[in-house]
This record gives structure tokens, sequence and C-alpha cells, in this order.
């Protein structure tokens, strides 16, 4: 599932946010865009586990700033 956390004006440590969130799903990606307002997350967790990892990692969000995207799988990798 993708993510989209709304992160405007908040600083961010992306290392830290990384490693807490490769330790709910080791498959996790996570990346930032260029106007550093949405936190972009790829995962099978959950808004709720995205929000606690996000705590753990000293960047608190509430969970109405957590969007779960509709899915753009084609079908075609079989995942």
């Amino acid at each position: 599932m993708e993510f989209h956390v709304h992160v405007a004006g908040k600083a961010l440590d992306l290392d830290a946010l990384e490693a807490r969130l490769l330790a709910v799903d080791p498959a996790a990606v996570l990346d930032l865009d260029s106007a550093a307002t949405t936190l972009r997350i790829s995962t099978l967790a959950q808004a709720q586990d995205l929000a606690e990892a996000l705590a753990a990692a000293g960047q608190p969000v509430a969970l109405h700033d957590i969007e779960q995207q509709p899915s753009v799988c084609c079908g075609g990798c079989g995942g």
C-alpha cells in the first residue's frame, strides 16, 4: 500500500524514519517529495503502525495526516 503523510513545515530525520519503518516492514520504501510537504511510504503496514513508527522516530503525526492512496497495481508482477 502507498501512504502519503503530510509533513509540511516539519524537519525530518529520514534515516531515523527509515530505520523505524524497516523494523515494521523490511520491504518498506519512503521518500520525501521535492516540496518537502509529503512523505511517501510504500509498505504492508497499516496507518496506525506508521503513526507509531513515526512517533518512535521523533516525528509524531496525527492519523488524519496519513492518507492511504488508491492501488496502482496492474497485477503484472503477480504480487
